[in-house]
């Protein structure tokens, strides 16, 4: 079952919650008496009637005894409303199509304040916390589920806010660098370069290339950084071809800022060099008509079952949903696996998070390391003829 909820309040999410009240109408006799000195004979006074039984209200969510609860903390205002809805629809698809009668999801608003979000579904006894989105609300969140001895399996790919008590199943670009860079030295190549927006997201994908690339046995020629300043971009590759000639490049960034490259990258010494992309490539569904991008490779999870569901989500809720919606679906099927050992009113089994054989899901095969952060199974896939061709599987386990 799945439920939403605002403050101390049960609001309409996926389904609507009414509230049934009891109306109560109270009314009092008036006797006339005429006007004579004439006693008025009084009629025997009725035993007064029991007053009606009040039904007992309590605060916090309906009473559940049968089902494990689970919160799930998303946006569901502001900025980020409509991811955080396409996840909180995820969550109830994945319970119809499990059929599932372990769990109840109740589903909590963080734009609203990551802190209230959290003491709230701690308060209605909530022992699994799916969600934050964004990886401040989850350095809210944690110390207050911490504290509760609560988990938390949240949707953030920022490796910074994981473990003690915090697992990630967010996408790691770190992850998906070197599953390409191990392909591409597959084919032989040796000699890399890499353009890399300036930015958190540009050191983490800068030390990631150095890493895999000195595990595959290669070089890393040059390495360039940019801004969004208007001839950054092409002011570092003009830079990288003073390195010339390196045989393959990654570009760290998104399919719009990455189609613009290439031709500068052609035409400044990279002729013939292989294009690698990230994982940010799998969230653009237009990517493979741009021929610029054309013979680029990229790895990410695998898309075959995620067609599958995005067309059943399409049908159910009228629109598409958003690519990182199977985080909530994936974060469900995990929790309904682990529901089949779990007792009813005790704590959450993390134990089973460490499982080393791992989880399948909509994304396809992970499981959670040491460090709490979900390690995946991906698949390297190239840009080809206005689509993408899967040119090395994911393994389909550990």
């Amino acid at each position: 079952m799945a439920e939403a909820r605002q403050g101390a309040q049960p609001r309409r999410l996926l389904g609507r919650l009414v509230a049934i009240g009891l109306g109560l109408a109270l009314s009092a006799c008036q006797t006339v008496v005429p006007r004579t000195s004439a006693p008025v004979p009084q009629r025997p006074e009725a035993a007064p009637a029991p007053a009606p039984v009040q039904p007992r209200v309590e605060s916090g969510i309906p009473q559940d005894n049968e089902r494990q609860r689970v919160a799930l903390i998303v946006p569901l205002t502001g900025a980020n409303a409509a991811v955080g809805q396409s996840l909180a629809n995820a969550t109830q698809l994945a319970i119809l199509d499990t059929k599932t009668d372990r769990i109840r999801v109740t589903t909590y608003d963080s734009n609203r304040g990551a802190a209230v979000a959290t003491q709230q579904a701690l308060a209605d006894g909530n022992r699994l916390i799916l969600g934050p989105l964004l990886a401040e609300d989850v350095r809210v969140a944690a110390p207050l589920a911490r504290r509760a001895g609560v988990p938390i399996i949240a949707f953030s790919n920022d490796v910074s806010v994981a473990g003690e008590g915090v697992y990630l199943l967010g996408y790691q670009p770190q992850q998906s660098i070197e599953r390409v860079v191990r392909f591409a030295a597959s084919k032989g190549i040796k000699e890399f370069a890499g353009l890399v927006p300036n930015g958190l997201y540009g050191e983490r994908a800068s030390t990631a290339l150095l890493r895999a690339v000195e595990a595959s046995g290669g070089q890393v020629l040059a390495l360039q950084t940019y801004d969004r300043q208007p001839g950054s971009l092409s002011g570092a590759i003009d830079r990288l071809a003073r390195n010339a000639p390196y045989r393959a490049v990654l570009i760290a960034d998104s399919g719009a800022t990455s189609a613009v490259a290439v031709p500068l990258i052609r035409r400044g010494g990279g002729q013939g060099a292989q294009i690698l992309g990230t994982d940010l490539w799998n969230t653009e569904t237009s990517i493979a008509a741009n021929p610029a991008l054309s013979g680029a490779w990229y790895a990410s999870v695998s898309n075959a079952l995620y067609r599958q569901y995005a067309q059943k989500y399409r049908a159910r809720f009228g629109v598409a949903p958003f690519r990182l919606s199977s985080l909530a679906y994936d974060g469900v099927l995990l929790t309904v696996r682990i529901a089949r050992d779990w007792r009813l009113g005790t704590p959450f089994p993390r134990g089973a998070l460490a499982d080393k054989g791992g989880f399948a899901g909509i994304d396809g095969a992970f499981r959670f390391g040491a460090d709490g952060v979900a390690e995946r199974a991906l698949e390297v896939q190239e840009l080809r003829g206005g689509a993408s061709v899967t040119v090395s599987p994911a393994p389909s386990g550990f």
